[in-house]
């Protein structure tokens, strides 16, 4: 597994049209599916420092991805 930082994973959550809710000690970003669904995803203000493994983990739960899409979705260029 590579290392990632919160900030890589909020570029991520944005590119996939995430919004971001609040900032209080956490972040809280939120994206409303077609069928009405809604996934919550919490970040940490801890901009450039990485992201332990287990909770990138949960938070690729969260956002409902897995690793590999979110690679690709990081090496994407916008």
């Amino acid at each position: 597994m590579a290392v990632y930082s919160f900030d890589q994973f909020r570029k991520v959550l944005s590119r996939l049209n995430f919004q971001k809710l609040r900032s209080r000690k956490h972040e809280t970003w939120r994206k409303i599916l077609e069928n009405g669904d809604i996934l919550r995803v919490r970040v940490s203000h801890r901009h450039k420092r990485t992201i332990p493994k287990w909770l990138f983990y949960k938070m690729l739960q969260q956002a409902g991805i897995d690793e590999g899409t979110f690679r690709t979705i990081l090496k994407k260029k916008k």
